[in-house]
């Protein structure tokens, strides 16, 4: 058989990569390569439409295998990862009671929040949990850390479970920066040093947290959130070595949350990327190979969930978790479907809990060890952003490290404008949120569902604002939902009228365009198969009440159809041309204004049409 698969082989001679170009060139007859196919990310390099063995030879990724240095191919020989699932409740007790379910239903790791409880209820909520076999992570007011973790040590010893027992405290003294530009108000140095000496004999409790998903949730690029996380490990490594610690012991206290956007092959190769970078810096502070894992907890993204059609999060979500699974992290949380609009009920936390499930232990994804090893595409991604993101790294450090840069609202600043140009990029629809900018459902409505406008997010965050600038959470999809809860809100729904005329093909694509448009905005849209003539098409639209009448044909028909329906309409209601044809400035003169195509400011047009319709 092998000597039958030789000749076979022969039988193919090698094609060269500038063959293959030679052969994409001709089919795009004419057409730039570079333009048409070579994607330019907002990471900050390009992606080619192809790649091939020779494309990776040579990178520093490639060489090692998996649980050894520097790590790109995971930190340990299996992939298996704790399903986690953040428990809430109104009373310790209540916390408890959702805890032993979430355990009896196949949860391993418990995020717990104490931000409105004292440090004292962790015995109550914890009452009856095996700390052997479940992995407890607290996080509250940075303020209460040193309490938090007094009472945590002393309920693993109670529980004979200082061997065995994996968790964390989340003392994060960054986190009032990052959220209210406000100062940590007691010594950073001593109150981690604190920390450190209650917890460290509990090995497996990680107790400084670097929680990049913040970065995340306020549309941070993903080299923006590696390049800041890795500065922010290496603020914790700076920080307790000086305090007299060894690199070890620093790098063994430090856990990273970092969240998970639906860039699937990006996020994957972001986590490779990350191990690979930490056990770098970890070295240079001459901290032993084996100190130089990077432990990672994954949550996946709120920045793109949505409150309409959001059942559509579960796609997203779903594939977030792919991305962290296969990339071998340690552990990971999936969010609720309908976080956004209220608190998650029992449902919703099983579906979520499920997703994992069906991952884990019915997909199998934990039974291969980093199956993206070798892959042409996701090697030179890794390679991509770990050369991305270390540049971000040198920059932070040369300008003074993480919390010096932090304290001016220098990231802050930084992240925030990525957030705006991906909220600018989603109102152009370059950005696609399906069910919010891309094929919304026209008759979901959302007004009654809402029960809650803001997560807590266990961020203790107080009501005055900060000397510097604080991040912006504003989701990608927050200002179309905006725009659609104005319209119901209104009590107006306005009626969208397809006048679709002409060219066949030409009307049915734009009306469908039109459709997708104006349903952003929560308008309901009356579509029509063709009218024979422009005074037939207006008629019924004045007679079905219309709002807004858009004519939908092709762009040589609009010379004579735009003017004329123009005309026959009479201002009875707004009139729009689907298509950005070559007489636009000819039709403009005439005194049509509404020109709605790929080009146009979605949201923008959509609010100058509310501020006109729901008077």
């Amino acid at each position: 058989m092998a000597e039958k698969k030789e000749k076979l082989f022969d039988m193919f001679p090698p094609v060269t990569t500038e063959e293959w170009k030679a052969k994409i060139n001709v089919d795009l007859k004419g057409a730039d390569y570079d333009k048409k196919l070579v994607w330019r990310t907002n990471e900050g390099f390009n992606v080619q439409p192809f790649y091939r063995k020779e494309d990776i030879e040579g990178l520093n990724t490639i060489g090692s295998l998996p649980g050894e240095f520097p790590y790109v191919r995971g930190t340990r020989d299996n992939n298996d990862w704790l399903i986690r699932q953040h428990i809430t409740g109104a009373t310790p007790e209540e916390i408890n009671h959702n805890a032993h379910l979430s355990i009896d239903r196949g949860v391993e790791s418990l995020g717990i929040c104490l931000c409105d409880l004292q440090p004292s209820d962790l015995k109550a909520i914890l009452a009856g949990i095996d700390l052997n076999k479940v992995e407890v992570n607290v996080s509250s007011c940075p303020g209460k850390a040193e309490e938090v973790a007094k009472e945590l040590v002393a309920l693993v010893k109670e529980a004979g479970a200082e061997k065995e027992f994996c968790g964390a405290i989340d003392f994060d003294p960054f986190k009032r920066l990052l959220k209210r530009g406000l100062p940590f108000p007691k010594d950073i140095k001593e109150t981690a040093l604190n920390v450190y000496n209650t917890v460290k004999e509990i090995e497996g409790l990680r107790c400084f947290a670097v929680d990049s998903f913040m970065l995340n949730n306020a549309g941070a690029y993903i080299t923006q959130e590696l390049g800041y996380a890795l500065a922010w490990g290496a603020e914790w490594m700076t920080i307790m070595t000086e305090a007299g610690l060894t690199p070890c012991e620093v790098a063994g206290r430090i856990k990273f949350n970092m969240g998970i956007s639906s860039n699937y092959f990006m996020e994957l190769a972001k986590f490779r990327a990350g191990r690979m970078l930490w056990a770098e810096i970890v070295k240079a502070y001459g901290a032993d190979e084996a100190c130089c894992k990077m432990w990672v907890h994954a949550v996946t993204s709120q920045f793109n969930q949505t409150i309409y059609d959001a059942h559509v999060n579960l796609l997203r979500s779903m594939t977030e978790t792919m991305s962290a699974a296969l990339a071998g992290v340690n552990s990971i949380e999936t969010l609720p479907f309908d976080l956004q609009y209220k608190n998650p009920d029992e449902f919703s936390e099983r579906i979520a809990r499920n997703q994992q499930h069906l991952l884990r232990d019915e997909s199998h994804l934990n039974k291969v060890v980093d199956p993206a090893g070798g892959s042409y595409y996701i090697e030179t991604l890794t390679s991509s952003i770990a050369e991305q993101a270390w540049k971000l790294f040198n920059e932070v450090e040369d300008n003074g490290g993480f919390e010096a840069l932090l304290a001016k609202g220098e990231i802050q600043a930084k992240v925030n404008e990525s957030g705006v140009k991906r909220h600018l990029d989603v109102a152009r629809r370059k950005e696609i949120l399906l069910g919010t900018n891309q094929y919304p459902n026209f008759n979901e409505f959302a007004l009654d569902k809402l029960q809650k406008t803001e997560n807590c997010g266990c961020g203790c965050a107080e009501a005055v604002d900060g000397a510097v600038e604080y991040l912006n959470f504003d989701r990608a999809a927050s200002q179309f939902e905006q725009l659609r809860l104005d319209t119901e809100r209104s009590g107006k729904r306005p009626k969208v009228f397809m006048l679709t005329i002409g060219n066949l093909a030409m009307r049915l694509a734009r009306a469908q365009f039109a459709g997708n448009f104006f349903g952003c905005a929560g308008y309901e849209i009356i579509d029509n198969i063709g009218f024979n003539t422009v005074k037939e098409g207006v008629d019924a639209a004045v007679a079905a009440g219309a709002d807004v009448v858009v004519l939908c044909s092709s762009d040589d028909e609009y010379a004579t159809f735009a003017p004329e329906a123009f005309q026959e309409l009479a201002g009875r209601a707004e009139f729009v041309v689907a298509g950005n044809p070559a007489c636009t400035d000819e039709l403009k003169a005439q005194g049509i204004e509404n020109f709605i195509h790929v080009r146009v400011n979605v949201l923008d047009t959509l609010i100058g049409f509310n501020a006109k319709l729901l008077k």
